[in-house]
Order: structure tokens, then sequence, then C-alpha cells
């Protein structure tokens, strides 16, 4: 019998669109199994002991009508249980199995189906509580990242070649020092109105593009997303429309161009430049990245970035990142991260642990992940983290930092305290 006896309850209301109560109110147009056929004695018998369920007496009352369509999902439902019966439970279950089994063929189909069609579309994300305390000389100034942020993301397979892809954020801020200034407008103490917080974060589908793969294993992107580039993501790292592909040129190097546009207010240009990344040696990758802008803005028209990168140990990882623009002064960032063991969210109790130094040049870079604020420009210092998995799916990261911001001007002594969890789903 091809119906696999694991089949759940859910999977079969999926399939059918109805629920064993729904089968036990159905019409009397459902007259393919006769009153007095012995199924329903059966059925009667299987809901006394348990296996099914039946009404409020443990019975199913053979004296309404059922199709036989009906019968065979009862049925299937009684196999996927059967084992904890008894040996006339199995008895019965194996003999009702046999004079459903075209109907339980076709069932399977449907399961299969359906089935079929939610693989077509997987959701992920992650939910997270941050608390952060951010003084600058002393004073609190920054509290856009007290919140709570929720991360889902879509995928829908088109074929075996191509996906569909969507990103939608989230924050909700549950703490706060706004301020309301002499015309009503709210401010934070960061000096950024209410609205810019969130705008890109209001809970709306921001981000859609599609992955695909065409001849001769070339990879593309097409759309609005989130574009890295680097080990470290210092020379961009943020919100992009536009292309990229990548291309494998050997066994351990791969090719990557892309056309991107910045979709950040002001971001009036356009960005094309490739890169090579990859193992160039025994326990050392590479990645290497050049590019130019179709307009001189106030990172010149060029821009390129280095990053190195080795398992020093089977549990220390050192990464180093080297990033130019073609401004005239402040041009350069640089980045040194040592990284201890690491975290698996099914595994309770890993933890890893990471230090790191930046530096980061007042336009050393186009747009960096400044990671929700830790990591702005024109600053430099050093940052202390580490990561735990208290529970499954669940991942606790705190981190300590000393920095130097507005380093070419003000010079100011900035420390960050930064605790938050992490809900995989």
């Amino acid at each position: 019998m091809k119906v696999k006896k694991s089949l759940s309850a859910l999977a079969i209301t999926l399939a059918l669109g109805a629920s064993t109560t729904a089968f036990a109110a159905a019409a009397d147009s459902f007259n393919d199994v006769p009153k007095d056929h012995w199924s329903y004695a059966a059925l009667d018998e299987l809901a006394k002991d348990g296996i099914i369920e039946g009404y409020e007496d443990g019975k199913f009352q053979g004296n309404r009508m059922m199709s036989r369509y009906e019968m065979a999902t009862i049925v299937a439902k009684a196999m996927d249980k059967v084992k904890s019966g008894s040996l006339g439970d199995q008895a019965l279950v194996e003999k009702l199995e046999k004079e459903y089994g075209s109907e339980l063929d076709a069932l399977d189909k449907k399961i299969e189906a359906v089935n079929a069609r939610i693989d077509n579309v997987k959701i992920t994300g992650f939910v997270r509580t941050q608390w952060d305390s951010d003084k600058t000389d002393g004073k609190g100034y920054n509290n856009d990242n007290k919140r709570f942020y929720l991360d889902l993301e879509g995928e829908m397979k088109i074929s075996n070649n191509w996906k569909a892809k969507f990103q939608l954020e989230k924050n909700a801020h549950y703490t706060s020092a706004f301020t309301t200034d002499a015309q009503g407008n709210k401010h934070n103490h960061s000096g950024r109105d209410t609205n810019e917080i969130d705008k890109d974060h209001s809970g709306t589908i921001s981000r859609i593009w599609v992955d695909g793969t065409i001849a001769n294993n070339w990879y593309v992107n097409i759309g609005r997303k989130w574009s890295g580039i680097g080990y470290q993501n210092m020379l961009q790292g943020g919100e992009t429309d536009g292309i990229q592909f990548w291309h494998p040129i050997s066994k351990d190097l791969m090719v990557s161009g892309w056309c991107f546009a910045p979709t950040w207010d002001g971001a009036d240009y356009t960005l094309y430049g490739a890169n090579v990344f990859g193992k160039i040696a025994n326990n050392l990758e590479l990645n290497v990245a050049y590019g130019e802008s179709n307009k001189e803005k106030w990172f010149g028209d060029k821009y390129g970035s280095v990053d190195l990168r080795t398992q020093l140990t089977p549990t220390v990882k050192l990464t180093g990142t080297y990033a130019w623009t073609g401004a005239d002064e402040y041009n350069t960032d640089k980045a040194v991260r040592l990284d201890y063991k690491g975290t698996n969210l099914k595994n309770v109790g890993s933890f890893g642990a990471y230090t790191r130094y930046v530096n980061y040049g007042a336009v050393g870079d186009i747009g960096h992940d400044d990671e929700w604020g830790s990591l702005p420009s024109n600053m430099k210092g050093w940052i202390l983290g580490a990561k735990y998995v208290p529970w499954e799916n669940v991942e606790w990261e705190t981190l300590y930092s000393k920095q130097k911001v507005n380093v070419n001007s003000t010079n100011d002594d900035r420390t960050l305290f930064r605790t938050q969890l992490d809900f995989h789903f």
C-alpha cells in the first residue's frame, strides 16, 4: 500500500480541506458506502478503542452514509495510529486497508501534491529583543536599538533553476529618549526623526529579488536585496537595487561582478565592480574587490578592498580587511577580527567569542555594514563579544566596545554595551 503510515491528520486535512468533525456532519449526498456495510461497525470498534476519533459516545454511528473517499481518509488516520492498538484493532485496519486500497492510493497522490506545494515555499527568520547602553563622552545619545526586531524571509520555488525571495523587517522600540522641538517634531538624542529611524523597518515587504542558475554554472540574483562585499562587509554592506553574478573559475576560486544602485536617500549613483574570492593556499582564503562609480561622489569614483582569512587552529579564526576609496583624505578602512569557536543553534550550550579592532575613515568605504550602529564611519576602537545558545534555536549575544568617534574633529570617547536574544524559526 502506497499510503505512508506516518501520515499526520494535519496533512490529510490539508489535502481534503476537511476534518473528522466535518466528516461526521457531512450531508447524506455521500452515499457510496451502503448503510449496512461492515466498514461502519469496524470504525465504531476502532473509535471505541481510541484508534480514531468518534462521537462523544466513542462511536462513528453507522446510520450516516459516507463516501469511500471519506472512509479512506479515516482509515489512513487509523493506519497512522494502530501500532499502539491491540492485535484485533490491527487486523481490522488491515481489512479496511484492503477494502479501500484504490482510494488510499488517490489520497496518497493528493498528499504528495500538497507536500510539493508546501515545499515550494519556505519561511525563515528570527525575532530579536535588544538592549543598548550607548554613551558618548559619558552622555547617553543613541536609543535607537532598545527594541524588538523581526526579520522575516521567504523563498518561493519557481523551477529547479530559479527562486523568488523576499525580506520583511520590523522594529518596535520599547524605550526611547525622544524630545519634542519647538515645531512639535519628535526627535531622539541622536538627532534623527522618528520616521527616519524605522522607515526601512516598518513591517512591510521591503526587499524582493530572484536567484537563478543559468548555463554552465553561472549564478545570478536580480532585484532589491541586502548586498555585502568582502568577509567583513566593510567596502559595501547594505540595501541595493541591481544585479550580481558568480561563476567558478577553478576548484577553489569564484569570480563575481555587480551593478548596484544603493537605495538610501541621496544615493544617486551606480556602482560597477568585480571580485575574486576563495582558497588560495592551505588554510588561507582571499577576497579582492575593485569597482568604479558612474558619478564622482564623496568617496571619489573608485573603490577596492582586500580580505584575508585563515583558521589558525580548529577553534580560532583570524580575518583581516583593508578597504579604500578614491577620496582625497580619510579614505581607508582597516579591521582585524579574531573568532573563537562559534554557536550551533541546534546544540544547546554551544558558544563563541570574538574580539575586533576597527578603524573606519570618514570616507573609507561606499557604505559599510554598521551592524546596527555599533560601527559608524569616522571611528576607531575595539569590540569584545560573546555568543551562547541557552535553548535550541535561541542565541544570546553580548558585546562591549570602547571607541573614538568623530576622530577627524572632536575625537569623542564612546562606550557601547549591547545584549540581545535572537529567537530563530
